[in-house]
């Protein structure tokens, strides 16, 4: 990840942490996701841990808090904002995102036989994470931004995510400008190709004469080519006032001549007979 993208990352975690849940239910469900963090996040959720119990009636949460994440929470009879609070936690002891090359990518890292479990968990609140056993633990992963988006919503990491859609949004707009960019290029490109040609083909057909054997409307537009070598079919059709279908036949016969040295002159003079 770059500065930047790391810097959200970690802005997410501080935006989180300092979230207070109101109600003891939900500091405790917070507690109890928690529970068991790696060892070199201790430092960053320690306050956050110190502050969820800053309340007497609190004190069985330190119980709980030293018990596994699976054991200490009951997701089936919590109610939603319990459930919300246990994945901040969740998030915050065991989890990660990371914005490299332009994905997003959030993953939770847990015991392997809670892996199963949580994913159900997940599914239920219409968050599905595919998961897999990696070195002896298990790994939820979103890669969907969609899926992020429905997560960052439901902890609280409302500032986050703004950032994080501010960033998509302009990642696409340039994705966009860049791909109009890219198309008008090669536009441009075969524009220039073409009136090389078309130039080359008059040059043929003016130095072995044939040119002045075409028709009026060949010859204006032969001329006017050679006066604007840059203007589009369009451009010169607007010109000469005449189609942009008329222009395109002209050159297009001017180049079919070029390649063909017997044709241009002796149908036309029998034509004439």
């Amino acid at each position: 990840m770059t500065t930047a993208e790391r810097d959200l990352a970690e802005a997410l975690r501080a935006e989180l942490a300092a979230i207070d849940p109101p109600r003891r239910c939900c500091r405790k469900s917070e507690s109890a996701g928690l529970a068991g963090a790696f060892q070199r996040r201790r430092r960053s959720i320690a306050r956050l841990e110190l502050r969820l119990r800053r309340n007497k009636a609190d004190a069985e949460l330190d119980a709980s808090a030293a018990a596994p994440a699976a054991t200490s929470f009951d997701w089936q009879r919590s109610a939603d904002h319990c459930r919300a609070a246990y994945l901040r936690g969740l998030f915050l002891a065991h989890g990660s995102m990371s914005l490299a090359s332009g994905q997003t990518h959030l993953e939770f890292v847990v015991p392997a036989q809670e892996a199963e479990s949580l994913a159900r968990w997940l599914a239920d609140m219409d968050m599905p994470a595919s998961w897999r056993i990696r070195r002896g633990r298990g790994v939820l992963t979103w890669k969907s931004s969609e899926t992020v988006g429905t997560f960052l919503r439901l902890v609280g990491g409302g500032a986050a995510l703004l950032e994080l859609e501010a960033r998509q949004v302009s990642r696409s707009v340039r994705g966009d400008l860049n791909r109009v960019i890219n198309a008008e290029s090669a536009n441009l490109q075969r524009a220039v190709s073409a009136a090389a040609r078309q130039l080359e083909a008059i040059d043929a057909i003016d130095a072995d004469g044939r040119l002045a054997h075409q028709s009026n409307l060949v010859r204006v537009i032969a001329d006017a080519r050679r006066e604007v070598p840059e203007a589009t079919l369009g451009e010169l059709a607007e010109r000469l006032h005449v189609h942009r279908s008329a222009v395109q036949r002209a050159l297009e016969r001017i180049e079919w001549l070029s390649l063909h040295a017997d044709e241009g002159v002796g149908k036309r003079s029998a034509a004439r007979r």
